[in-house]
């Protein structure tokens, strides 16, 4: 029977899609159907379980799971004993504060001896008390918008991405404790074996972000600016220079970090570089 391990990942939602894309982008190839709670890889040692969100550091931290992608703030709210391997970059959010729209607010202090609603009662008790602020929390497990305009809370503790939500509901945000984004974890003690797989989906993931942070440059440079060229895109080693067959001239191929594109783009203009291309990366291996 062929060594697998288990990862879970959510089952529905943006966390859900984006998980499955990074996935796919590292060759993994699955079925997932409208339903299916299991599925298994047919060219990968991998299975995978489809979950709540929230159960997900449960089930890695009691070893049903060997893996889970999940948001960060699941992990700290649920303190299960897991391992984080490797934070991924999307489905970013924050958790926040806030209260009603037309309420003054001049600091966290507004929120002594009032009431919180939250899904999220350690991490908000934790900020409370790194704050100095006693108040009361209520916990509820959704529509956790609705608390202040039926009277149960004060204010609300909630994730936030673009703060439509918020808006809709008459709230504003007022104080961000906590920023969060997908990461990948592991039970505490894989054995070497499953350890070995884990190690290896982990390689694939970092080439797939590593092309999606970086693009594939080619230029054409008179020989005199070369040494200003190369100094400006050293690439993952040093840049390739291959002679033109117009004399005087060559061809430059390297990387660029995405971050500092259209900076790096304009001083090689300025130092001489002339038809640049840029090409997509779809995986680097570093």
């Amino acid at each position: 029977m062929e060594k697998i391990i288990r990862i879970a990942v959510q089952k529905s939602g943006r966390l859900s899609d984006d998980s499955l894309s990074l996935i796919k982008e590292c060759g993994i190839k699955f079925y997932n159907g409208t339903g299916k709670l299991k599925s298994t890889s047919t060219n990968f040692p991998i299975e995978f379980l489809f979950l709540r969100d929230d159960d997900i550091p449960g089930y890695v931290a009691d070893g049903v799971a060997d893996l889970g992608i999940v948001g960060q703030n699941e992990v700290v709210e649920k303190d299960k004993n897991v391992t984080t391997m490797k934070a991924l970059g999307f489905s970013k959010c924050r958790l926040s504060l806030a209260v009603a729209k037309g309420q003054a607010y001049e600091g966290v202090q507004f929120f002594e001896g009032k009431s919180i609603a939250t899904s999220y009662p350690k991490i908000l008790g934790d900020y409370l008390k790194s704050q100095n602020i006693n108040a009361e929390i209520h916990e509820i497990s959704g529509s956790v918008e609705i608390a202040p305009s039926i009277g149960l809370a004060e204010g609300i503790c909630d994730i936030v991405s673009s703060g439509s939500t918020l808006m809709m509901n008459g709230l504003k945000e007022v104080e961000e404790i906590f920023k969060s984004e997908a990461v990948l974890i592991a039970h505490n003690e894989l054995p070497d074996w499953k350890r070995e797989i884990a190690e290896r989906l982990l390689f694939r993931i970092n080439a797939v972000q590593a092309g999606k942070s970086s693009k594939y440059v080619l230029l054409n440079a008179p020989n005199e600016s070369i040494e200003k060229i190369t100094s400006l895109i050293p690439g993952m080693r040093s840049p390739t220079i291959l002679p033109l067959a117009q004399e005087g001239w060559s061809s430059v191929h390297s990387v660029l970090n995405e971050d500092t594109f259209w900076e790096n783009i304009e001083e090689l203009r300025a130092a001489g570089a002339e038809g640049i291309l840029v090409v997509p990366i779809e995986k680097m291996i570093l």
